[in-house]
């Protein structure tokens, strides 16, 4: 007889991992960020160089987030290491910005290119309403929330066909940009290094950049309990991905800078679709369906990926109790998966995104630097733990050294946005002593009553605990 406990179930493999991984990565940086690096570089090399470090930088990243993956094999992913190495209130407060914040603005954010890149090609020379556009992104979040809900493997067999498209989207522009240079379209790359600009501030800013087109390589260790084998295909993922990644963004923006060259990359607004323009001729009106399904997938992997956190969190206390609650029909964290719906629809509701964005880069890459660190501060404070996977600690240590450098750029460029990000990191700290530490007894009342009726709603109990 089958496992009928409540809880998670094991189901995904390697393929399901490595589709997370290059899901997440490959939404709609390759797509943006390419316009920001050779702005802030000023040169062709200047801004291929930035990619590949960043790509080195991004797998040291991933590589010490396996040991950590291995070492504390729960879900959670950064809440769940930075609570094991310093304590409970930074890890609330990672969950404070991540669940009200920046989770919700990220859905909000890849839900609204989507809805962008399926209605410009059908009106292309009209205004898109704005509201129409909100609808759209608003539809797309429920829907994937839904999916996500009523079946975890048909999301992740939809997620693998979501992986192969994006992929064979971007060869078609490696494939599209050597054939290019292989006609004599090697002018752009001529001039060296000349236009490099000596600004360290730039050069941060388009470091900066780049490692965000990359961020996403830590999201499998959200769902560390529900892969086969954890210790081997946790790993292996990391290690089949980030180079991969490196490699297709590398002759990606080759490609672009072979065919649209600095100052094209520069002017576009849309590089896919311009590239494409310029490069695929009569296929050319299907990178915008390509484009749009990358982000699709994206925003699928992030929606499942960042509702284990909060179900973690919520495990642990640290978040109403209903949150980590299960489906018992569907065995997925159906409240969580609700919740963050609801916060991303509301994120639809302002006009302007961009402070927003800026705010979570900095949160997010904050918390991000913090987990890394555990690494070293795990070696240090529980020597003795068993690490299935040690790596070298200079690659924890560069990582970290390179993100806290990085963290400063903000504060020069946009120090509203950092300091909006310190108040509102900051604002949890009373609601963690008064709500979470020592919760009062109209409040426990209120959320046993809340509680109950949604288990009702949702069909949810608690996970059963192992035997």
């Amino acid at each position: 007889m089958g496992d009928e406990r409540v809880k998670m179930r094991k189901q995904l493999g390697l393929l399901e991992g490595v589709a997370i991984i290059l899901g997440i990565i490959f939404g709609s940086g390759i797509f943006i960020s390419p316009k920001e690096v050779i702005e802030k570089t000023g040169s062709v090399w200047g801004a291929l160089s930035v990619w590949a470090i960043c790509g080195v930088l991004a797998t040291l990243g991933a590589l010490s987030y396996a040991e950590l993956g291995t070492t504390l094999a729960q879900s959670g992913g950064d809440y769940h290491y930075i609570n094991e190495a310093y304590g409970p209130l930074p890890a609330f407060l990672y969950l404070w910005d991540a669940n009200l914040v920046f989770v919700p603005s990220t859905n909000a954010i890849m839900a609204l290119t989507f809805a962008n890149n399926i209605l410009e090609p059908i009106f292309p020379n009209c205004p898109i309403d704005p509201m129409c556009r909100k609808m759209i992104a608003a539809v797309t979040i429920c829907f994937l929330a839904f999916i996500n809900a009523y079946d975890i493997k048909f999301t992740t067999r939809v997620q693998n066909v979501f992986m192969f498209t994006k992929i064979s989207a971007l060869f078609v522009i490696i494939i599209a940009g050597l054939v290019w240079i292989g006609k004599g379209g090697v002018e752009h790359f001529q001039d060296g290094w000349a236009g490099t600009k000596t600004s360290v501030s730039d050069w941060s800013v388009a470091f900066y950049s780049g490692i965000f087109s990359y961020s996403g390589w830590s999201y499998l260790n959200f769902m560390t309990e529900e892969l086969k084998d954890p210790f081997v295909n946790l790993p292996r993922a990391i290690y089949l991905s980030l180079p991969l990644v490196t490699a297709i963004y590398l002759l990606a923006n080759v490609s672009y800078l072979a065919v649209l060259g600095p100052v094209g990359v520069q002017a576009t607004e849309a590089i896919a679709v311009d590239f494409a323009v310029s490069a695929l001729g009569f296929v050319k009106w299907a990178m915008p369906t390509l484009v749009a399904i990358a982000v699709v997938g994206g925003l699928s992997v992030h929606i499942m990926a960042s509702s284990r956190m909060c179900f973690a969190g919520a495990r642990n206390g640290h978040m109403p109790e209903l949150l980590a609650h299960i489906n018992f029909k569907c065995m997925s964290p159906m409240p969580s998966l609700v919740f963050h719906m609801v916060m991303s629809v509301i994120m639809l509701i302002p006009d302007n995104l961009t402070s927003l964005i800026t705010y979570c880069t900095v949160v997010e890459s904050f918390f991000t630097t913090l987990s890394c660190s555990a690494v070293l501060w795990l070696r240090y404070k529980k020597p003795h733990l068993p690490r299935p996977i040690k790596v070298q600690l200079w690659m924890p240590s560069l990582f970290v050294a390179v993100c806290a450098v990085l963290l400063v750029v903000p504060i020069v460029s946009e120090p509203v946005a950092v300091v909006a990000g310190a108040l509102m990191t900051l604002a949890g700290v009373p609601v963690y002593f008064g709500l979470v530490r020592s919760k009062p007894e109209c409040v426990r009342d209120l959320s046993v009553k809340i509680t109950h009726t949604c288990q009702k709603l949702f069909l949810t109990a608690v996970e059963e605990a192992e035997d």
